[in-house]
């Protein structure tokens, strides 16, 4: 990150992203496919919508995408849905009296949409106004630059319940990726750890301390309610103590955040089992869309299922294309 700027308006940031924002690697079958598909479709314009629990990197891999675009050499605009109102999202996204409108002042590359399930009905419609329905780059007013949308919720239910419009949905919807929660991808921990001790040992310039074998195996039994914002949070307290054992003690010591489900907990070997295949179902979906240049017939063809059996699953596996009904 070179810098950023904050905008005059509610909830709204402008970076120049020269580098990745503190892209977090990851080993992990779910974090390499995911890369795969972020590398295969960043090029394009399609629109993204990344959805995931709290703290699961949405908004670093919003600028992922934007750093492999094409529009990478102009600014990311973030614009958090929770704290903008129909008044900022009219002026800057929309024509207005004057004819300006996002494109005034530098040209922005990205429009990053955080957590967009927040947007009051309002806002949803002027937004739906601005922005493409697919073939309409001539569409007045549209929106001439990448969207990525993020969210924590099912927008399928907030949709069914009246909350989110139905047309922005599918605006936005391009192609939907699910970012796994930490709990999910356990042998990623290590090499995160060692990302975040060198990562803010330079930032706060501390020396880099190296972990014991007790304090990972606390990490990899750990849940993570609070997913890689978490598990940063601690090793950065510990390289700013100094002191490994007095930052674990008092971690260990603080009460665990609220998560709505444990993972597994109460659930039958049946439902189990059911989730497993539908992930290991979505990896291999995934890899045939990336290797086939997402040609859904030619990937249903090296899945050796129908056509019309891939596009079901599709839908079950909240991996969406725009052209799904």
């Amino acid at each position: 990150m070179s810098g950023s700027s904050t905008m005059q308006n509610p909830g709204a940031e402008r970076w120049l992203v020269k580098e990745d924002k503190g892209f977090v690697p990851g080993l992990s079958p779910a974090m390499q496919t995911l890369e795969s598909v972020i590398t295969e479709i960043a090029p394009t314009n399609i629109p993204v919508l990344l959805v995931g629990e709290s703290g699961t990197g949405k908004e670093i891999f919003a600028h992922r995408i934007h750093r492999l675009s094409v529009h990478c050499e102009q600014p990311l605009l973030r614009i958090s849905c929770a704290s903008t109102n129909p008044a900022f999202l009219s002026s800057a996204l929309g024509p207005t009296s004057n004819g300006k409108g996002i494109s005034a002042g530098p040209a922005i590359g990205t429009l990053f949409l955080d957590e967009i399930s927040e947007l009051d009905p309002a806002s949803q419609r002027n937004l739906l106004y601005a922005l493409p329905d697919g073939d309409a780059g001539s569409q007045q007013g549209a929106l001439p630059i990448r969207v990525v949308s993020a969210t924590t919720r099912n927008l399928d239910e907030e949709v069914r319940a009246g909350r989110f419009r139905n047309e922005l949905y599918y605006r936005i919807n391009g192609i939907c990726l699910r970012l796994a929660p930490l709990r999910e991808r356990k042998e990623d921990i290590p090499l995160l750890v060692e990302w975040f001790l060198t990562k803010h040992a330079e930032q706060l310039g501390r020396p880099r301390p190296s972990l014991s074998p007790r304090t990972i195996h606390l990490f990899l039994d750990h849940s993570w309610p609070g997913n890689i914002r978490e598990l940063e949070n601690v090793v950065k307290k510990i390289v700013a103590l100094g002191d490994e054992q007095l930052a674990i003690g008092e971690w260990e010591a603080a009460p665990p955040a609220h998560v709505a489900e444990e993972p597994n907990s109460d659930r039958s070997l049946k439902a189990v089992a059911r989730a497993a295949s539908r992930e290991a179902e979505r990896v291999l979906i995934l890899k045939a869309l990336t290797r086939t240049h997402w040609n859904r017939k030619r990937a249903a063809q090296e899945l050796q299922i129908s056509y019309k059996s891939l596009l079901y699953k599709l839908k079950q596996i909240a991996f969406e294309d725009s052209e799904i009904n």
